[in-house]
């Protein structure tokens, strides 16, 4: 009996050791990827760009295998809070898509890891003025790679123009122009409707740059001028002489409408972004689509867009994997992602060196090559009352008839002289 359960157990431990010996060699032998790889997750605002994501990610792996990315996006009107309740709670994503300037839309520096060139070479490949989009006013870091840059500019309707037989405007004048010719043709001139109040403010950066001009905003900054000066308060009073050629009712007309309307081929231009081109195709793809930048007040005048970037990528400073974060992050900052991006979603990548299919977007990148500030998101959203609140809430209702141009002026300027010191006179 004793020596029978003395070979059981004898059994039982061989066995044992060879099960043992098994699972280490089929962990030894197991591809690294399938064995070690690490998962990482990142937070974004852009519900929209999953399926995209979803490629980008997996051209990342063909380099990382070792790395699982989880795309993981959220409403857009509510991501700032809960990103920054997940911040604050020392929780949330390991890569975070973070909101540029100012605070970029986390309220402190803390709560994401410093970045340098030494730790993302890839830095190398942004301009500057892209990698001060994403430096926190607060501490004057580094925080993100930046991920896109939009413009403001003129969307026009090729049909329509053809139809109308006008072409696309040098001046303001030729503008107004324009304008009457495909009112009295019975097309409206623009899609766009003030109802929505930050589209307000798009239209300013749309229209208006070439006759607001890059020497207001370096006065501006350099304490020389405020929003009462002549160019600025000019510039809204030839906006007010254009809004009859604004969608019929444009004042309840909301941002959904204003690009239905344009996008159903009932609007021959809309003032807005570069990033409606992508929305307005989805819409109607069959739309032929051209752009131009705004007019000048006279021929020879320099001729701009308004630029402003969208975002970056950041890492969380909770994370327990910012190795791998890291690694993601660097891949974000190649000319091979932004190629990527930008044909993906159609939006234009700040990284040198990217290929642009869409011939629309190569015609962006040209017009970015002359462009001042979107000004009030580049200098004054970093405290309230924002520049952009004051801008959008004083359009509005000069379009509506309650404020002359020299009152919003005067208000947009009296709301940020409560922090910026040039304005406190």
């Amino acid at each position: 009996m004793l020596a029978g359960l003395q070979t059981k157990s004898i059994v039982r431990r061989t066995l044992g050791k060879l099960a043992l010996t098994l699972f280490a060699a089929a962990t030894a032998f197991a591809a690294p990827g399938q064995a070690q790889a690490e998962d990482i997750t990142m937070w974004s605002w852009r519900q929209e760009d999953k399926a995209a994501y979803a490629k980008l990610i997996a051209a990342f792996r063909k380099h990382h295998p070792d790395i699982n990315v989880k795309f993981e996006a959220f409403e857009a009107a509510n991501y700032n809070t809960v990103l920054s309740t997940a911040l604050a709670g020392g929780t949330g994503p390991d890569v975070v898509q973070v909101r540029a300037y100012g605070t970029l839309g986390v309220g402190k520096p803390d709560y994401l890891v410093p970045l340098d060139k030494t730790m993302v070479p890839e830095f190398a490949n942004f301009p500057d003025s892209a990698i001060a989009a994403e430096t926190m006013r607060a501490d004057g870091k580094l925080y993100a790679v930046p991920f896109a840059s939009q413009t403001m500019l003129i969307i026009y309707n090729k049909e329509l123009f053809e139809k109308a037989g006008v072409t696309p405007p040098n001046t303001w004048d030729e503008l107004v122009a324009v304008s009457k010719t495909l009112k009295e043709k019975g097309i409206n001139p623009f899609g766009n409707g003030t109802a929505t109040a930050w589209q307000n403010e798009t239209i300013v950066g749309a229209l208006l740059s070439s006759l607001i001009g890059r020497q207001f905003e370096q006065d501006v900054l350099a304490g020389k001028a405020d929003f009462t000066d002549a160019r600025f308060v000019g510039a809204l009073a030839r906006l007010n002489e254009i809004k009859e050629y604004f969608a019929p009712n444009f004042s309840g007309v909301d941002y959904a409408a204003s690009q239905q309307f344009f996008a159903a081929g009932r609007a021959a231009m809309f003032a807005g972004g570069s990033f409606e081109i992508a929305n307005f195709l989805r819409q109607n793809p069959k739309l032929k689509l051209g752009l131009f930048a705004s007019p000048v007040a006279k021929a020879g005048d320099e001729r701009l867009v308004a630029l402003f970037y969208d975002g970056g990528y950041a890492i969380n400073a909770a994370s327990k994997k910012r190795d791998a974060a890291l690694k993601f992050l660097r891949f974000l900052g190649t000319p091979e992602f932004g190629t990527a991006f930008s044909n993906e979603l159609q939006n234009i990548s700040p990284i040198k060196g990217v290929v642009f299919e869409n011939p629309l977007l190569k015609e962006v990148a040209t017009l970015n090559q002359s462009a001042m500030s979107y000004i009030m998101l580049v200098n004054f959203r970093y405290q309230e009352p924002t520049g952009s609140v004051l801008l959008q809430a004083g359009v509005q209702k000069m379009l509506a008839g309650k404020a002359t141009p020299a009152e919003v002026g005067a208000e947009v300027t009296k709301g940020i002289a409560t922090y910026y010191a040039p304005f406190k006179k």
